[in-house]
């Protein structure tokens, strides 16, 4: 398992990151999620080993991140926002290098190349130079370079920039493959379409400052205190807000558009759905009635405020 236990980076008087906290274990895909400043980069640095924390510290399968640091090292793979790719070698051949660097035995690479090779579909591309590949290729070629050595954890740091939609979905679809085989994998991310779906577990991140870390849902329901409901009126949408509005269990109602009304409601479900028989009882011609599901997006936006270090 990973364990951060109260990571924190100065520099000078300017404090990066504060007292980060949190635990992950095998099959966790965790959504790094935080403005361009927020802290994301040096945190994920710190865990490579890249950076000494200030305060605090890491383990990994019980490596710690300054006792042990090349032990650390051999568990994990570490795709930067910036990857490097050596130009005029092939793609096999730069898989090669690096499972040569991690000292996979050389009798075991052809597989080890094949297999990460089929499992980033880049099978194809095994003998093409890797200057010719396709920036979503290229891409999932240094995700490949990532898997060379079989790692515990993988840190990718804002791994869908720059991809058009396609390859960010299969991207995302890989990164799901990974923790279904038991990879602890921590994608960061400022851009939160590209983490929901996939990630069983998140922490949103403010100057420094980890402001929620958890599952998905959890998050959600904690913020979530009221639920929101959206109807749809066919006429009189005016009259229905100010019935609605005496109403003791709704907080609140704002029209979205003509016919469309946001109720914020604190009562039960047999409550809501009273509400709805209300509506209709007293004349109003209601088509469509639901709940909506708060998302990442709702959540960031609740427990932020856009400051920046």
């Amino acid at each position: 398992m990973l364990e951060v236990k109260g990571l924190s980076k100065d520099y000078g008087g300017l404090r990066a990151v504060d007292d980060v906290k949190f635990a992950l274990q095998p099959g966790d895909v965790f959504g790094f999620i935080g403005s361009n400043g927020a802290g994301k980069t040096t945190t994920i640095r710190m865990l490579a080993t890249l950076l000494e924390p200030t305060e605090g510290t890491a383990s990994l399968n019980g490596c710690d991140i300054l006792d042990d640091p090349m032990g650390v090292r051999r568990q994990i793979g570490y795709m930067p926002d910036f990857f490097g790719l050596y130009d005029d070698v092939k793609v096999w051949e730069y898989l090669d290098f690096f499972a040569t660097i991690y000292s996979v035995p050389g009798r075991q690479r052809p597989k080890v190349i094949d297999d990460v090779l089929e499992l980033t579909n880049l099978t194809g591309k095994k003998e093409a130079f890797v200057q010719t590949l396709s920036r979503g290729m290229q891409q999932r070629l240094c995700l490949a370079r990532c898997l060379v050595h079989d790692p515990t954890l993988l840190l990718l740091d804002e791994p869908a920039s720059g991809l058009d939609p396609r390859a960010r979905a299969e991207l995302k679809e890989l990164i799901a493959e990974l923790g279904r085989m038991g990879k602890i994998v921590i994608v960061s991310s400022h851009i939160l379409p590209e983490l929901a779906g996939f990630c069983n577990t998140v922490g949103i991140i403010e100057r420094g400052e980890l402001l929620a870390f958890g599952p998905v849902d959890q998050i959600v329901r904690q913020v979530q205190v009221a639920r929101i409901l959206e109807a749809r009126i066919l006429d009189r949408a005016g009259e229905a807000a100010s019935m609605l509005c005496g109403v003791p269990s709704v907080a609140s109602v704002a029209p979205i558009d003509e016919q469309k009304l946001r109720i914020e409601f604190h009562g039960s479900l047999d409550e809501q759905a009273d509400l709805l028989s209300r509506l209709i009882a007293t004349g109003f011609r209601v088509v469509d009635f639901r709940e909506l599901e708060a998302n990442l997006e709702d959540v960031f936006l609740k427990l932020t405020t856009g400051a920046v270090n």
